[in-house]
């Protein structure tokens, strides 16, 4: 963008806003803390090869049998689905489980987003831990490419998702003032982060989500992906696959 341009942030929740994202031709943001983006985040900063996010259960079974060297991975309703390798929780995609491998991903609500946002040139997946990179990558390129940076929250079965919200306000404080230009929705997200920052892990406890995950025995997930700024890996989708922005 010239010189005395901003590039513009939005923030949506469902797919309709997904849609506008890239009809505007932005570069798109997808959050989903709790737990998709941080398991992706997390599967590549282990030297995973690559994440390929399908949006149902039998498209990712579809995929290993086709691809049984695949790792198969993901969960509905928060729980690992009958013969998968893994589940949805970064504290599975150790180094050891992952390096050099390729999985194939689906989750109720972040590899959704990811599917449904990928007619976009460009598709990135932020989380708490990469929070800082997430935002100076995009901004590179919104202004490189002059369009704007749309945050789409995941959420969680289809509602508004505390962590989401937050998240997109943490990736929007490292967008220097002087370059970006956000919308209402944004600056509240910025807010709330300002807001919640210090006490990030007991507040984002608090929210429905991570309420439910650790009634399922995933609250170390929980504290994990409160984790802020802890990772320079930015996740980037390149034709059907997930993978390092750098190595894109």
């Amino acid at each position: 963008m010239g010189d005395s341009l901003k590039v513009p942030t939005n923030l949506g929740f469902t797919a309709k806003d997904i849609r506008v994202a890239v009809q505007r031709r932005d570069v798109i943001i997808v959050i989903d803390v709790l737990r998709c983006c941080s398991t992706i985040v997390t599967a590549l900063a282990n030297a995973a090869e690559e994440i390929i996010p399908t949006r149902t259960v039998r498209e990712a079974r579809m995929l290993h049998k086709k691809h049984p060297e695949l790792i198969l991975a993901g969960e509905r309703g928060g729980i690992k689905p009958h013969g998968f390798d893994c589940g949805n929780s970064p504290l599975e995609f150790t180094y050891q489980k992952v390096k050099g491998n390729r999985v194939v991903l689906t989750t109720t609500s972040g590899t959704k987003a990811i599917v449904l946002s990928k007619n976009a040139e460009y598709v990135f997946t932020g989380a708490f831990l990469n929070a800082e990179a997430i935002a100076k990558a995009t901004v590179t390129v919104a202004e490189r490419e002059e369009t704007g940076i749309s945050f789409i929250t995941a959420g969680s079965d289809r509602c508004f998702s505390l962590e989401d919200f937050i998240c997109a306000g943490a990736i929007a404080r490292c967008l220097p003032s002087e370059r970006a230009e956000h919308s209402d929705v944004v600056w509240a997200a910025l807010l709330a982060f300002q807001q919640a920052h210090k006490s990030l892990y007991e507040i984002i406890r608090s929210g429905r989500h991570a309420r439910r995950l650790k009634s399922l025995g995933f609250e170390e997930d929980v504290k994990f992906c409160c984790q802020l700024d802890v990772s320079q890996f930015v996740p980037f989708l390149k034709g059907d696959s997930i993978v390092l922005f750098a190595r894109a």
